[in-house]
């Protein structure tokens, strides 16, 4: 894994469920949505945990994309964490629905960016919040 994570051993996890991982990992999901929030800024890991939405995965089965679990998937920048209002609900609601539903949130929005996907077999089990994977296993 270290080969394929290049220098960003020490980068922490965050564990999706499916299809949310896959439609960040494939740009099409840039804004995930916490009850807490975080000053950290940088690279984070996309995790797909072995969850699965499948409402949601069943409005986004035609994006021509894999869903895989218990794989890390790409590598995002943290670029900001925004506490969610009323501008913010109705900026999102002119976004994909497919994508993020209409519905009014609370909490933080964090803005991913910088995808660059990962091809790593092993899988991994996921953990909540912000978690570090030892590469040298």
């Amino acid at each position: 894994i270290l080969a394929c994570l290049g220098t960003i051993p020490s980068t922490g996890l965050l564990t999706l469920k499916q299809p949310w991982a896959s439609l960040v990992a494939n740009g099409y999901k840039i804004y995930e949505f916490r009850s807490w929030k975080t000053k950290y800024r940088g690279e984070i890991l996309i995790h797909a945990g072995c969850g699965v939405d499948k409402e949601w995965l069943d409005k986004v089965k035609d994006y021509g994309i894999d869903f895989p679990k218990k794989k890390i998937l790409c590598k995002v920048v943290l670029e900001d964490c925004i506490e969610i209002d009323d501008g913010f609900n109705k900026m999102v609601k002119t976004l994909d629905s497919n994508v993020y539903s209409h519905k009014d949130r609370t909490g933080y929005a964090w803005k991913l960016g910088k995808v660059t996907k990962l091809d790593i077999d092993k899988e991994i089990n996921g953990q909540l919040g912000l978690w570090n994977y030892d590469v040298d296993k």
